[in-house]
């Protein structure tokens, strides 16, 4: 079974039931997977938004059944190259982006997203494979 990565939006939705069917019917068949960022992103909103102790457990449990993808040289390496590159050309990248877009890369994992903005760059130029809504 391949993974497919999901980006944040997508695992929120996800996780809320509120995912479309025609994005989530691109998961048959596959692992599921997020990345390190994604579990950090996820884990501040449980605080900032005060969840209790019922949510988080859902959230844990969600988490649970996902494959999470972890930082490493690799992966550092590749996210100092993706930033130089778009600063290089003139678009600078967000730090979380560039993280989860490194995450994929080096794995070869495609990224389910439902901001298809922010990764275009890295798909043009450095080969990310998106699967979105569109």
């Amino acid at each position: 079974m391949s993974l497919i990565v999901l980006d944040t939006d997508v695992a929120s939705r996800l996780f809320r039931r509120r995912l479309t069917t025609s994005l989530t019917s691109e998961f048959a068949g596959h692992t599921l997977a997020i990345t390190f960022v994604t579990l950090g992103e996820m884990t501040k909103w449980t605080l900032v938004r005060n969840w209790g102790l019922r949510e988080r457990s859902k959230l844990d449990g969600f988490v649970r059944d996902l494959a999470v993808l972890p930082y490493g040289k690799k992966v550092a390496r590749r996210w100092g190259e993706l930033q130089a590159y778009a600063q290089l050309r003139g678009r600078p990248r967000p730090q979380n982006d560039t993280w989860i877009a490194a995450c994929c890369l080096v794995r070869d994992i495609p990224l389910a997203t439902l901001n298809r903005k922010d990764f275009v760059n890295f798909a043009e130029h450095e080969g990310l494979r998106l699967i979105d809504e569109s």
